[in-house]
């Protein structure tokens, strides 16, 4: 049993409901062919609420995202996203249904053919009728938002990865969706940038009520912005709960996991000082 199983406790620390409850999880089993990836999992993803998924690598976590999206069918079980299920979405439920999610992706994923306005101003142009006036001033101010204002003119080379990581926020964020799913958005920047990141993923959802699943290897993005976490271990939900608790779990697992305890049994393999002797 996982923590947290059981309640439905939103953000603001009351006792939620179906209609509260964004992404939910059930009984999911998925994976790649034959190979099972996530067994059995369930997690619900409440309105409002920055959920931080967490786990080593290899565990499922970029899975989970494949699942929300509708890139990959679970093997059993489900998800169920605003209420839908994106594995069985027509053609034309689907352009409205992902036009309410936004995806910040670990590499950025901006295209470097378009200067930074123009990566910006793609969503609007493919999927509104507004003027071209109207367009560029929502840019500037999707831009000013994450702090990059003046930089529509530049080119994506031409950015910092931290300004870059910002721009690829800023494009998430273009259509207002009302779930952001972010996939290690703090990857390769030093500690302060990251830290920069992070206080605009918290400042968005105070100030917008934007939804967000955050996976995320950064512990101490965790506890900077996770209303909640969820643990995976080994395709399994291991926890369940708050960062509080977490680091005071009943099982060693997960404490080990937030203190950064390593395995105490690890095998470091023949020692090398012996090789050497074996091959003289």
């Amino acid at each position: 049993m996982t923590m947290a199983e059981g309640r439905d406790v939103n953000v603001n620390g009351g006792v939620g409901g179906p209609a509260d409850i964004v992404v939910e999880v059930r009984n999911m089993t998925a994976g790649y062919g034959d190979k099972v990836i996530l067994r059995d999992i369930s997690f619900n993803v409440r309105r409002g609420e920055i959920l931080a998924l967490i786990g080593g690598s290899g565990c499922g976590k970029s899975t989970v995202i494949r699942t929300l999206v509708g890139l990959l069918t679970p093997m059993s079980g489900g998800v169920r996203v605003f209420g839908q299920d994106p594995a069985v979405l027509e053609e034309e439920q689907r352009i409205p249904f992902l036009r309410r999610i936004g995806m910040l992706f670990q590499n950025g994923a901006l295209l470097g053919s378009m200067t930074v306005g123009d990566n910006i101003a793609l969503p609007f142009r493919e999927h509104t009728s507004l003027p071209e006036t109207v367009i560029r001033r929502i840019v500037e101010s999707k831009l000013a938002m994450v702090g990059l204002p003046h930089t529509a003119h530049l080119m994506p080379s031409e950015l910092s990865g931290g300004m870059r990581k910002r721009a690829s926020l800023s494009r998430a964020m273009a259509l207002d969706p009302d779930l952001l799913l972010c996939d290690e958005p703090s990857a390769g920047l030093d500690p302060i940038v990251a830290a920069g990141i992070d206080v605009t993923l918290r400042d968005l959802q105070r100030n917008l009520g934007t939804t967000m699943l955050v996976v995320t290897h950064e512990l101490a993005s965790v506890a900077l912005i996770a209303d909640r976490v969820v643990m995976l271990h080994e395709g399994h939900v291991l926890a369940d709960g708050t960062v509080e608790e977490m680091r005071t779990s009943a099982d060693a697992r997960v404490r080990d996991f937030f203190a950064r305890t390593p395995p105490s049994t690890v095998d470091a393999g023949p020692n090398l000082l012996s090789l050497l002797e074996e091959v003289a």
